[in-house]
Formats: C-alpha cells, sequence, structure tokens
C-alpha cells in the first residue's frame, strides 16, 4: 500500500476507542521500531500498535511498516509472542468503487503438504483471498479489527491443521 494509505488507517486507529479492544501505540524512534523483532530492524514504521481483544485476552501486533524498504506499505501483523508474523498485507483494491484490503492465503511450508492446507482454508472460509473493507471513520475501526483478527486466527488453523489430520493415511 502506499505510504499515505498506511498513514490513513493508522490514523483511524489513533483516534478510535472500539471497546471489544484495548489499543496501546508503541512508540518510534526516528521512524523505526529498535529491538521489536530482528526482520524489523532498521525499517521504516509510520505506526505499531497492540491490539489485545479483551473478551479473550487475544493480541496482536499491528506495524505500518516498509517491509521491504521500497516506499511500499505493509500492515505487519505479528502474534503475541512476536515469534512470526500471522499476516503481511499490502494490497489495497477497490471493489464496486469501495477500498478494501486484499489478502490470499498461500502457504509456503517445506512440509509438502501446501496443498492440503489450501483446500482446508477455502472449505472452510469460502475463499483462499480475503477482502476487508477499509473503514471510512474511526466508528468503522472495530469491524475492521475484528475482520483482520478472523483473519489471522484462520490463518494459523489453516496452518496447523495438517498437525491435526493426518492426510497420509494408508488403509
Amino acid at each position: 500500500m502506499k505510504k499515505d494509505e498506511a498513514a490513513y488507517l493508522a490514523g483511524l486507529i489513533d483516534q478510535s476507542k472500539p471497546a471489544p479492544f484495548a489499543i496501546n501505540k508503541i512508540e518510534t524512534i526516528n521512524g523505526t521500531l529498535p529491538r521489536f523483532h530482528q526482520w524489523t530492524n532498521g525499517k521504516q514504521t509510520l505506526a505499531g500498535y497492540e491490539v489485545t481483544r479483551v473478551e479473550s485476552d487475544t493480541s496482536y501486533y499491528f506495524l505500518f511498516i516498509d517491509w521491504h524498504r521500497n516506499d511500499n506499505y505493509y500492515l505487519v501483523i505479528y502474534l503475541q509472542n512476536k515469534s512470526s508474523t500471522a499476516a503481511e498485507i499490502r494490497v489495497i483494491e477497490e471493489i464496486d468503487g469501495i477500498p478494501h484490503i486484499i489478502w490470499r492465503y498461500t502457504p509456503l511450508k517445506r512440509d509438502g503438504k501446501n496443498d492440503q492446507r489450501k483446500a482446508y482454508f477455502k472449505q472452510m472460509f469460502g475463499s483462499t483471498t480475503v477482502q476487508i473493507k477499509i473503514p471510512k471513520t474511526p466508528l468503522e475501526v472495530e469491524g475492521f479489527l475484528n475482520q483482520l483478527f478472523r483473519l489471522c486466527q484462520n490463518r494459523m488453523k489453516a496452518d496447523k491443521i495438517v498437525d491435526v489430520f493426518d492426510f497420509n493415511l494408508k488403509e
């Protein structure tokens, strides 16, 4: 996404007060997040937030960051323990004249089971492509965050599905 699109989304989050979420802004130093994670060191960051769904105590870190140092900003969502990313979102497209974030589930595990993961994601969630409407006002941020949390949780479920079911059963 363009820098101004990332700044717009960060501004809406700053202005919002969604009751189901606790949002804590992460301090940036000279536009970066030193010591957050080795993958973020030295990269320009417009804003960062720790976002917690209060009722479930589920948290993610939302970073608006120049992820590949090419002036193309991403909304990178880190797991609560910062061990990995749950989603790296960069595409904004208009659908029927309304801007949406577009994210595609494309697992890249090296175990030969990515087709099973994609099939599960598509069966459970309707498509491997997720479209989330960009909020127009701070009041719409709650729905936006709910959808991002759902995206992350669904992605994690799909990634782990091969640990739950044995797809190589022999008769």
